[in-house]
């Protein structure tokens, strides 16, 4: 099963945690902090691809609204 934004972001969240606590051996510690630079790399580009997808809408000077696709810093006029 692929793991999700969601999932990986939680997952993200449990390691800041358990960077945090005093408990967390040195050891653990960097192997906790490979594994979030890991997952926030997927985060990262799973949100560049969502922001790719976006769809915008164009309010017109005449005042009817258009629909553009966001890709990056361009927008592709439909």
């Amino acid at each position: 099963m692929a793991d999700t934004f969601e999932k990986n972001l939680k997952r993200l969240e449990e390691i800041t945690q358990k960077l945090e606590s005093s408990q967390t051996s040195l050891d653990a510690a960097i192997k906790l902090y490979k594994e979030g630079l890991e997952l926030s790399k997927k985060c990262g580009e799973r949100l560049n691809k969502y922001e790719a997808e976006i769809t915008l809408l164009k309010k017109e000077f005449d005042g009817t609204f258009t629909q553009a696709v966001y890709k990056g810093d361009t927008v592709d006029d439909r």
